[in-house]
């Protein structure tokens, strides 16, 4: 796992490299519910919103490599299970940054009083997300019927995943 300093997203100083990966996976449009046509406003005003903490991490030169959210999944009494996202930089996947900041995500969460996280929106057809979520410890806690439209047109599912932190 790569030596990766996790900080909060800062802005706007950070928005240039945290546009550098959150463009591409949006525009991509497999995997997060953004509108592929989004602005650029937009895409910023989803990734942080009011009830969201943003972090950014950085390699040892110091280069944004990713970037995560971390809020609560609901409110009032189910308040206490927490909810993230996570993109890295395309240049960067596949050397551990993803597992590294779900490992900073669990911890930070726990730290807050969160006792448990949930992804609502896994893409079944994203198999690395799948294996790296498992990896860590989510478990598939439901399945959702085509809730997702790929741009291709089709429909496929999405998975619940929980884990007790």
């Amino acid at each position: 796992m790569p030596e990766l300093v996790v900080r909060e997203a800062s802005r706007p100083q950070d928005d240039d490299a945290l546009w550098a990966i959150l463009e591409p996976v949006i525009r991509e449009g497999s995997t997060y519910p953004v509108d592929p046509e989004a602005t650029r406003e937009d895409i910023f005003a989803y990734w942080f919103a009011p009830d969201k903490q943003v972090f950014a991490a950085l390699d040892p030169q110091g280069s944004l490599v990713g970037t995560y959210y971390l809020k609560p999944n609901s409110t009032g009494p189910a308040a206490h299970v927490a909810n993230a996202g996570y993109m890295v930089l395309g240049e960067a996947r596949g050397q551990g940054i993803a597992r590294a900041m779900a490992e900073d995500s669990f911890a930070r969460a726990k730290a807050a009083g969160y006792r448990a996280m949930q992804f609502n929106l896994v893409i079944a057809t994203n198999a690395a997300a799948i294996h790296l979520w498992s990896s860590v410890g989510m478990q598939e806690v439901g399945r959702l019927d085509e809730a997702f439209q790929l741009p291709s047109g089709e429909y496929v599912d999405a998975l619940v995943m929980s884990r007790i932190l």
